[in-house]
């Protein structure tokens, strides 16, 4: 019915590309008018513009103008013109949608655009790149447009002093990396005063490689941490008893711990906790015949666990590089290093063991954020790429964003060939060496797409072994990326890329010629002359060889980065072809196909190793391995995003409550709404409204008046002389008291002096609770799941526990400003420079995209009780409430009007 209907109507995509045309031709006819204007003329549309905006026109009216005069200041200044296809691909970003654009038809250009258009309501865009080289140099690219046009261009770095930081989100246009932006905003709400926060309101934003971004680094979230307390000697204890540890070989088998290659996890079985209970105690870390499950040797299965991962799991030069003595991570997507980065859970930590180099202290969280509910704090957002149609469900579900994939200016004409399928890996690999010598003899120029750091070196060998020239790309080759890429295109010169996403530099046939020329520096015109017409004739050379060869080793786990590769092919019509070499030991077919089913079914039809075969059926098998991988991350970045919902939810209320703080020079008002809610709350708690006078304890209130608030109050005295004193009557007399106190402590240390004081106490009691909150969350997620063995749903658990310990937080944090005000005693004025909020925060801070934290396993996969249920005689029928629960801020049953919290459900 869907093919029907399409054919009938057209496809969604369709009706919107001829949708933009409309606009795209009203745009073309007005070039003629706009380039008989002078450049005052044009650089005058700008403010002529703005005018019109600020009599009620929309953006979309004046659309077509905007993009004619882009198009004749990007002609004027930098020679170079939109296409119609990267109008289409404009109107797409301004729209709220994603424009999916091949690689090399110029979305950098294009984006300049609604960049434009939206800059025009002097609010700023942001242009986000995925790493600092890119930001940089698209800015540096497109600066001269903005400002013909009179726009102002920033860009943000890490590690940029404030004052320029601040300036360049003032600017109309500001470049920069996801992580910087996401990094910004968590600072500037651990910033002391506003002078200190540099972002302005979150406008209007481009994403550049939106896939990368939105989607592969989507499961990791930005944390601002310090050190906490854990013992970093544990992790070198525990990494001398793990290789003492055996793994299972097979399911149910003798062994210690099992492996869960999918979640990257580890499982001890009964066996193994009893052999790492003797090697703990025979190491000192337990007493002789203690358990590991004792409550004061819990602590240690976190350790253990690391540890075990650390050997198990994760692999030097595959999942990690070790560079001037640390741990750095390669990104499984990209291939890059990440500098800074860590893992989570101690994770780090334990591969610092293992690899024998300085183990860093872990980390507290202070702040905390997803890319997705980051990016979805903007009023507006688009996003270009060249892969994102496999993934258009995931851009709907999660940011509400549109995939539209725009066609090319060109015809493409690559040759994608079938895959070829061997039995083993060495076979693959000699078959690939085969393929490159051919090129090499033809002068055909190849790309070779690896998935490992390993594999890339390992090939390197192969092609070193049979002398042949070839470059390696990887993240050890970093700082010599752009000189690589710039010579790929060479005839004959064979490149091996661990990952070519992200790259932002195109290969170009026969080498590319700006940099040669560049490299030239004052060099004579005939010497230029000489080195064009080399670079034509090795042009030629290259087309008539077929262009730009692509050779994949295996294939990702993600269909969208095997079209990335070959997207480096065939660019701007340019001949091409691709190709992917298989085996059924790759780690795909290893983990989620059924590798030992497929070999034995090709052996009967007479397969041998050496020999490949070219099936559709195969093609099927891996595209549904691929999409096993591809519904596991959307599950994990679902699950990750539903549980950072909750905390993103009590993220907003804080975060504002904080700029109203740092906002705010006066906040008595406040604090005495503060103090009567927290005494009539202390009140309640010793003598419950609606209770009877034998339950009341006086004395303890009493003793907590004047222990926490520093006022002696003789309740008992008052209720003996007023019989019809009830608690109300009780906290309205405190009350009076604790502000005759403080109003004794305004007059003799001044207004202004306590008024400092006041909000330098909320901030600091609001901070100091908000990062207690955020590690009470980290615990609860990580024991949730758990409650699915009770038949209950893990999230919607999570949700109700955490809104009850964010009210709890909230009422201590009131409570803990009230004490400290009433307590603090000032004895000089630094003491209270000492808390001003001008000071910045006296913890040294780190800045992690961390790991994400692994899904909780579903309710589903609880099918029988945890161990230690097995142990304990639990009823045969659950226990039923007769009637609903009440909630502990609902109002109390009993008709008084206060909370159950304050009320009976203090009495039970």
């Amino acid at each position: 019915m869907a093919k029907i209907l399409s054919a009938l109507f057209g496809s969604r995509n369709k009706r919107l590309l001829k949708q933009y045309g409309k606009v795209v031709k009203k745009t073309n006819a007005l070039e003629e008018q706009f380039k008989a204007l002078s450049d005052d003329e044009l650089r005058g549309k700008t403010a002529e513009f703005r005018e019109r905006l600020g009599n009620g026109e929309s953006l979309d009216d004046m659309m077509p103008e905007a993009f004619a005069a882009v198009r004749e200041a990007a002609w004027r200044v930098v020679q170079m013109r939109h296409f119609d296809v990267q109008l289409i691909g404009g109107l797409t970003l301004h729209s709220n949608q994603i424009a999916e654009m091949r690689t090399g038809e110029g979305k950098t250009l294009m984006a300049t655009l609604p960049v434009y258009v939206n800059a025009l309501l002097e609010r700023g865009v942001h242009v986000v790149t995925v790493n600092e080289y890119l930001a940089a140099r698209d800015a540096e690219w497109m600066r001269p447009v903005y400002e013909f046009l009179g726009l102002t261009v920033g860009v943000i770095r890490s590690n940029q002093d404030h004052q320029d930081k601040r300036a360049a989100y003032c600017c109309d246009v500001t470049y920069g990396t996801n992580n910087e932006f996401g990094f910004d905003y968590l600072r500037d709400n651990l910033a002391r005063s506003m002078e200190e926060k540099v972002q302005r309101e979150l406008a209007f934003a481009i994403v550049d490689e939106v896939d990368s971004i939105l989607i592969d680094e989507a499961r990791t979230p930005l944390i601002i941490s310090g050190p906490s307390d854990e013992n970093p000697e544990k992790y070198a204890q525990i990494n001398a008893l793990v290789p003492k540890l055996n793994v299972q070989t097979e399911e149910d088998g003798p062994g210690d711990y099992s492996l869960d290659e999918k979640a990257k996890q580890v499982h001890l079985t009964e066996e193994g906790q009893e052999r790492a209970e003797e090697l703990m105690a025979s190491a000192g870390l337990i007493e002789e015949g203690d358990s590991l499950f004792n409550a004061n040797n819990i602590g240690l299965m976190h350790y253990l666990n690391a540890g075990l991962r650390a050997h198990a799991l994760f692999k030097r030069d595959v999942d990690y590089v070790i560079q001037d003595g640390e741990i750095v991570i390669v990104d499984e997507f990209t291939g890059r290093t990440m500098p800074g980065r860590r893992w989570s859970d101690g994770l780090h930590q334990a591969i610092e063991a293992k690899e024998k180099v300085n183990i860093k202290q872990e980390s507290q969280t202070f702040a905390s954020i997803t890319f997705q509910n980051y990016f979805r704090m903007y009023d507006k957002l688009g996003g270009m790429t060249g892969t994102a149609d496999t993934e258009a469900y995931e851009f709907q579900q999660i940011y509400g964003l549109e995939v539209v994939v725009i066609p090319t200016h060109r015809p493409m004409v690559r040759d994608d060939q079938t895959d070829l399928v061997y039995l083993t890996a060495k076979d693959k690999f000699e078959a690939i060496v085969e393929d490159i010598r051919d090129c090499v003899e033809r002068g055909q120029p190849a790309l070779v797409g690896t998935t490992s750091i390993e594999t890339s070196e390992g090939l390197a060998k192969l092609l070193s072994k049979e002398k042949i020239k070839h470059e390696v790309l990887n993240a050890k080759q970093h700082e010599r990326e752009a000189e690589i890429v710039a010579q790929a295109g060479r005839p004959g010169a064979i490149t091996i890329a661990t990952n070519m996403a992200g790259r932002g530099t195109d290969i170009v046939l026969g080498g590319n010629l700006e940099s040669e020329l560049e490299k030239l520096g004052d060099a004579d015109e005939e010497k230029i002359e000489a080195v064009k017409t080399e670079w034509k004739a090795r042009h030629e050379a290259v087309l008539e060889a077929g262009g730009l060869h692509i050779i994949g080793t295996e294939r990702h786990d993600s269909r969208r980065i095997d079209n990335q590769l070959r997207g480096r092919s065939g660019r701007q019509g340019d001949p091409g072809s691709s190709r992917f070499y298989l085996s059924m030991e790759d780690n795909l077919m290893r983990i989620f196909g059924d590798p030992e089913n497929i070999k034995r079914m090709l052996s009967r039809v007479g397969m041998r190793e050496g020999e490949a075969i070219e099936s559709n059926m195969l093609g099927k098998q891996i595209e549904r391995a691929q999409r096993k991988v591809e519904t596991m991350n959307f599950d994990a970045r679902k699950n990750l995003l539903e549980y950072d919902d909750v905390a993103n939810d009590q993220r907003k209320v804080i975060y504002q409550q904080r700029d109203e703080l740092l906002a705010s020079d006066d906040m008595a008002d406040s604090i005495v709404g503060i103090r009567d809610e927290v005494i009539r709350d202390m009140v309640a708690e010793y003598m419950p409204e609606g209770s009877v006078e034998e339950q009341w304890n006086v004395a303890e209130l009493e003793r907590a008046l004047e222990g926490e608030l520093g006022v002696e109050c003789a309740v008992q005295e008052w209720l003996e002389s007023d019989s019809g004193l009830k608690g109300d009557g009780i906290a309205t007399r405190v009350i009076d008291m604790l502000e005759s106190a403080y109003d004794e402590k305004v007059e003799r240390y001044g207004a202004p002096l306590m008024r400092q004081l006041e909000k330098a106490v909320m901030i600091q009691q609001l901070d100091s609770h908000w990062k207690e909150h955020l590690a009470a969350l980290d615990f609860l997620r990580q024991g949730i799941h758990l409650r699915g063995y009770a038949q209950k749903n893990p999230k919607q658990e999570y949700k109700r526990e955490s809104f009850d310990m964010f009210g709890d937080m909230l009422d201590r944090f009131k409570r803990d400003t009230v004490v400290m005000l009433s307590r603090v005693q000032i004895r000089e004025r630094e003491d209270v420079d000492a808390m001003a909020p001008t000071q910045a925060p006296p913890t040294k801070l780190n800045f992690n995209h961390d790991d994400a934290p692994a899904p909780p396993p579903p309710p589903a996969a609880a099918a029988g009780a945890p161990p230690a249920a097995a142990a304990s005689n639990q009823p045969a029928t659950p226990f039923k409430r007769g009637e609903r629960k009440v909630g502990r801020n609902e109002p109390c049953p009993c008709g008084s009007g206060r909370k159950y919290k304050q009320c009976h459900g203090k009495l039970t």
